[in-house]
């Protein structure tokens, strides 16, 4: 740290300079991430709550009031107005506090079931509360493979996970079975609809068949639905909820010194943003139903047209149809990671997996950002099929 400290405006202009290399959402060109650019009018309210802190609720009753509020709406979503839960700082944090109540539900077992497409916040999990991930293979279509799932139960089975979402696909795993599993072995069911939870219950509202996923089926306990992705909120904003708000006094800790009084925390977090929260609330109160089944129509709308674009392109191909909006992009003609560089090579920032490329289509992403991808797309293929020509070709002599 310098002795003495620079002017406003100096701070400001080296800032801009530094700051020049990171990717920006208003671009287009982030089409691998999950996230998205807060919507203006909750980064406004969000600035203005900058100082509330929920880890002290006595010092911001009314901020904690917003919070309940927010999981009842969130609640409402899932089939359960009347849940208890948390606005956290992510989907992580979200994970690991539903796999810990599930441990302190039974503390005599220790192994959790979760598909082999689980997210990595579970191996969080499970390293930090001593528990055993059994992983379980997926079903043709991607999913959690229910047979499987079931041979895996044993005496030391504590918990099972189902996925609204796949990190990779954005498949939804088939929570109705799940939960017919998890009520017949008294297990705790955690549904991670981190990405999903702000998608399925929209798509639901639009029309297309959407497989149940919530506290509707009787043997989910918790669910994580994130708003900062698809619910268009200021990072960090994740979230937890639990089926029953007493179940919450499992990982409950009290303390006794804070400014507003002694209070229980059930987060991970001791010093939480309200800010998030109350950015959160306004959005929920602001787009509402109707705004939010907009957004989701307009994503699936553009989804539609990246997915039929891809399938015109010579050398790639859908790994799936898209459950939402999600795309999973494939070749058997090049290998993926030379598609993925060449695209990156390019400026656009997209997220590969072992087999395929992932892009999700976030509400920043317009019409003309996926007709120039396509563009691209297509000049790569055509760029490394002559390549893979050349090759064979002089491979001959």
């Amino acid at each position: 740290m310098q002795e003495k400290g620079l002017p406003q405006k100096a701070v400001l202009t080296e800032l801009q300079s530094k700051l020049q290399e990171d990717h920006t959402h208003n671009s287009g060109k982030i089409l691998g991430s999950m996230c998205n650019a807060p919507h203006t009018f909750a980064k406004q309210v969000y600035i203005k709550c900058l100082e509330k802190n929920l880890g002290d609720p006595g010092l911001f009753p009314a901020t904690a009031r917003l919070e309940r509020e927010a999981i009842h709406m969130l609640g409402s979503l899932l089939s359960n107005p009347t849940a208890g839960g948390h606005i956290v700082s992510g989907g992580t944090e979200a994970n690991i506090l539903a796999m810990w109540v599930a441990r302190n539900s039974n503390k005599k077992r220790n192994e959790v079931i979760v598909p082999v497409s689980a997210h990595i916040s579970f191996d969080k999990a499970a390293d930090l509360l001593n528990l055993k991930l059994i992983r379980v293979k997926l079903n043709s279509m991607f999913q959690i493979d229910v047979t499987t799932t079931k041979e895996a139960i044993t005496s030391k089975t504590v918990a099972i996970v189902g996925i609204a979402g796949t990190t990779e696909l954005g498949v939804v795993d088939p929570i109705a079975e799940l939960s017919e599993i998890a009520v017949d072995h008294d297990l705790y069911l955690h549904v991670d609809a981190a990405f999903g939870g702000f998608v399925l219950p929209f798509l639901k509202i639009i029309g297309p068949s959407v497989p149940e996923f919530d506290f509707g089926l009787p043997g989910v306990r918790s669910i994580t639905m994130d708003p900062h992705k698809m619910g268009l909120a200021p990072i960090p904003a994740g979230g937890i909820l639990f089926r029953e708000e007493a179940t919450m006094n499992l990982i409950g800790k009290r303390v006794p010194y804070l400014a507003g009084g002694a209070t229980e925390h059930t987060t991970l977090l001791g010093t939480r943003s309200g800010a998030s929260t109350v950015a959160v609330w306004t959005l929920l109160k602001h787009l509402g139903k109707e705004g939010y089944t907009t957004v989701v129509k307009n994503c699936m709308r553009l989804t539609r047209k990246l997915a039929e674009g891809v399938q015109r392109i010579s050398g790639v191909n859908l790994v799936i149809p898209p459950t939402m909006n999600i795309v999973g992009i494939k070749s058997d003609m090049v290998k993926i990671e030379l598609i993925a560089q060449e695209l990156r090579n390019k400026g656009w920032a997209i997220s590969l997996f072992l087999n395929h490329i992932r892009i999700v289509v976030m509400p920043h992403v317009k019409l003309l950002h996926i007709e120039t991808f396509l563009n691209d797309l297509e000049m790569v293929m055509d760029k490394l099929d002559k390549g893979r020509r050349l090759s064979l070709d002089s491979s001959s002599f």
